[in-house]
């Protein structure tokens, strides 16, 4: 029998989720909530470190998160779903890690590193969002997670976690037999990368984003997906239908390889396009469909928890209060080993 991880992922409420979020992670958290013991945090603490100033973007998409992940299945009878403000355990651990980790490492962190030059914070960086990779490493220990689903960009941070929970472990052994068995206080975490294809953005770009508005939302209805489907990137030396066509660093064909269920047809339309023929706008209506068809069920459950927001509240709330009872304990453990249990 497969080992039982324990696993942390999340993502921050600064938009409603996207195909993009859904290829990426979405998908896997669904499969993974059945067999291992998984935790999703709606991160709006973090989301702060660079909305500071908009604090209402951060709390209204908070509930938007929240209905995204129930309309897509992730279900909060398997999955603890958590808010990370309503967590304080989260940021008293971070303060202890932050002794442990000089400036000079957090500024040699390339994920940091480009983070900050993408945000244009070179001159203006908040310590909040610079020192954000050691109150990751407090999410992620907090719930003792051993499996952290990252994209390969996220891998510094993972490294930097690990190097944290090293270094704590060495400096704070454990005092009492209350630990348990193990000989350390924290547990490790392994990156984990899933096999998911990058969804590039409806403008062709390699990231899809609410910020780049290339982006297909979860809750977009058909006229939605109509309209940026048809303003899809394909192959610009494909101006006639009659042109040989390319299909690598098509949008179209991308999003057919995903969505698609008829690999076959698939198949036979590139060789098509390749050989010419086949027109843009023939091959974005055979996508408009097969969208349309994969979001309809999502955006019919995402409504009926438009109703009753409440509800959806009471849902996240409930999660939160068992992930602080995890949280909490390891606090405990914590600060029994940092002889801080006055």
């Amino acid at each position: 029998m497969a080992k039982r991880h324990t696993i942390l992922t999340g993502d921050r409420p600064t938009g409603p989720l996207h195909l993009g979020h859904y290829v990426g992670s979405l998908r896997a958290r669904i499969e993974l909530q059945d067999d291992h013991n998984v935790f999703v945090m709606i991160a709006d603490t973090q989301a702060l470190t660079d909305n500071a100033e908009n604090p209402k973007k951060v709390h209204d998409n908070v509930t938007e998160v929240m209905m995204d992940y129930l309309a897509v299945g992730i279900d909060p009878k398997k999955t603890t779903i958590v808010l990370q403000s309503q967590i304080p355990e989260l940021a008293e651990l971070a303060m202890y890690y932050m002794n442990l980790v000089t400036v000079a490492r957090l500024k040699r962190n390339p994920t940091v590193k480009e983070e900050i030059k993408q945000k244009g914070f070179e001159k203006s960086l908040p310590v909040g969002f610079f020192v954000y990779p050691v109150s990751q490493a407090a999410d992620i220990t907090a719930f003792g997670a051993d499996l952290v689903p990252v994209g390969e960009d996220q891998l510094p941070m993972i490294e930097q976690t690990r190097e944290i929970v090293d270094k704590f472990n060495k400096t704070y052994p454990p005092r009492r037999a209350s630990v348990g068995t193990s000989k350390k206080v924290l547990v490790k975490p392994e990156a984990m990368i899933p096999e998911t294809p990058r969804l590039p953005g409806i403008d062709g770009k390699a990231k899809m984003s609410k910020s780049l508005g290339n982006a297909i939302y979860l809750k977009d209805n058909s006229k939605d997906i109509e309209k940026k489907v048809m303003q899809m990137y394909t192959d610009p030396g494909h101006i006639h239908k009659e042109d040989p066509g390319e299909v690598k660093g098509n949008t179209v064909f991308a999003y057919l390889d995903v969505f698609d269920s008829d690999k076959e047809e698939v198949e036979k339309l590139k060789a098509h396009y390749k050989k010419g023929g086949l027109g843009d706008v023939e091959l974005k209506k055979r996508l408009i469909g097969v969208l349309d068809e994969f979001l309809s069920p999502i955006r019919d459950k995402r409504k009926d928890y438009e109703k009753d927001p409440d509800k959806v509240m009471d849902i996240l709330l409930e999660g939160t209060k068992k992930g602080r009872e995890v949280a909490s304990k390891t606090l405990s453990r914590v600060k029994e080993a940092m002889m801080l249990d006055y």
